[in-house]
């Protein structure tokens, strides 16, 4: 891996939505056990924001996630600045239409993962987006490996 943005082997990555009370909180979680997993901790730098952050993270993501063996209870939703997209190597938003990424520069691979908001869902539509937002970590983390 290298990094577009500084001269040392880190890669970042954000990962945010609008409010960044679900699909990201649930795509940090599932990135961070990622880099773990494949000890990328020193390589790997995960960043996670929404442009207009919730009060907290949804319920039913907290619950979803628990059921996956994550507890998010102590996250709190934050805001991401442009200038922390700009230091990217990867931005993933989550669908989030409002969302305008389109200033971080050319040099940042930005992607769009088009997920459905968890938000106000039944518990079994929440665990499907969930397993989506997992599926789409771990494919990025496969790429950041075979870069």
């Amino acid at each position: 891996m290298s990094s577009t943005t500084d001269s040392t082997d880190t890669t970042r990555i954000a990962l945010l939505c609008v409010r960044n009370a679900g699909r990201s909180q649930m795509a940090t979680a599932f990135a961070e056990r990622e880099r773990e997993a494949r000890g990328l901790e020193d390589r790997v730098e995960i960043l996670t924001g929404g442009t207009d952050p919730a009060d907290a993270v949804h319920d039913g993501v907290l619950e979803a996630m628990a059921d996956a063996g994550f507890d998010l209870s102590d996250r709190t939703p934050r805001e991401i600045t442009e200038a922390e997209l700009r230091s990217c190597d990867y931005v993933a938003t989550m669908g989030c239409s409002t969302l305008d990424v389109g200033t971080v520069g050319a040099d940042v691979d930005v992607r769009d993962w088009a997920l459905e908001d968890p938000g106000g869902k039944n518990p079994d539509r929440v665990r499907e987006i969930r397993d989506e937002v997992e599926r789409r970590v771990t494919s990025l983390f496969d790429e950041l490996e075979d870069v």
